[in-house]
């Protein structure tokens, strides 16, 4: 049986992404002709057809999108491996964190504390959304994001999550809000409260509890972002409802109290990897650390 020409592969998946079959021959300096008997190529080779026309634009047909995933997994591994390879012999290693635009700077602070200030280590960091941040992993331009879900995993984008982190949720403000030893139900129930949003795990917990406690209370905040949350607290608006990490230095300094815990509300943290055969081994070193009780150290 006659071998797969890899050059074939990689001109139907330049095509495959850019679905104009003029423009990916121009960008790859082909005439279309070329590109076109390329693609020809493969299809014969592979036995079925991988395009449908439609107008001037190309459609995956079903075996198309089958050879495009393969496509995508064979020429990613190489890319892979050879960054890996070329890491290996540097004296420094780079490790690329992606977070949660929304998260909190001191969790991500805390999990990354054993490679900062390292000599040997350089550590690029980006934010952005959980789609964004998952789709950098899959092509592997992210070693490791940090997340408050786990991504849903199939044998496609086989995610890791790790949950590295589970800390209460408590109410916390500023101390004019009431006397540490105020209960519960008096708190919610005089102070308006800050929120966070109706997708968020950590609110769906608390609208629970407060259904069970017979209390509506009144909100002066729904934000999703653990930062903007933060600066609500420390104005005096409300109650924030957050794990107190998020405040940890505004609580050290009694610029804020924490006044109680939230009784089975908790906020998980995910630091999700994807299968890969070269591991970058820096993230051996933060998973390494996986705890449930980093609000405890």
């Amino acid at each position: 049986m006659a071998e797969l020409n890899y050059h074939h592969l990689r001109y139907f998946r330049a095509v495959a992404h850019d679905g104009n079959l003029t423009r990916t021959a121009a960008r790859l300096n082909l005439s279309q002709s070329a590109l076109s008997i390329q693609i020809k190529q493969l299809e014969d080779r592979l036995g079925h057809a991988l395009f449908e026309r439609r107008g001037r634009q190309l459609y995956l047909t079903e075996a198309g999108r089958i050879a495009l995933d393969h496509a995508d997994t064979i020429f990613s591994t190489g890319e892979e491996l050879v960054e890996t390879l070329k890491e290996a012999g540097r004296a420094r290693r780079a490790i690329r964190v992606g977070a949660l635009a929304t998260l909190s700077r001191n969790f991500q602070v805390e999990f990354l504390r054993p490679l900062l200030g390292r000599a040997d280590v350089d550590m690029i960091l980006r934010s952005g959304s959980t789609s964004e941040l998952l789709g950098s992993l899959e092509t592997l331009n992210l070693d490791i994001v940090l997340l408050t879900q786990a991504p849903m995993a199939d044998a496609v984008t086989p995610f890791v999550a790790h949950e590295i982190y589970q800390q209460r949720v408590s109410l916390v403000g500023k101390p004019f809000h009431g006397q540490p030893g105020a209960t519960l139900f008096e708190l919610l129930d005089r102070y308006p409260v800050v929120l966070p949003t109706l997708e968020s795990g950590v609110r769906a917990q608390f609208e629970a509890l407060v259904a069970r406690l017979g209390i509506t209370p009144q909100i002066a905040a729904e934000v999703d972002d653990m930062a903007m949350m933060r600066l609500l607290a420390r104005e005096g608006i409300g109650l924030a409802v957050l794990p107190p990490i998020v405040v940890k230095g505004e609580l050290e300094s009694g610029m804020l109290v924490e006044f109680d815990a939230l009784p089975g509300v908790i906020e998980s943290f995910y630091a999700v990897t994807v299968k890969r055969r070269f591991p970058n081994p820096l993230i051996r070193s933060l998973l390494d650390r996986i705890t449930t009780t980093l609000d405890n150290p």
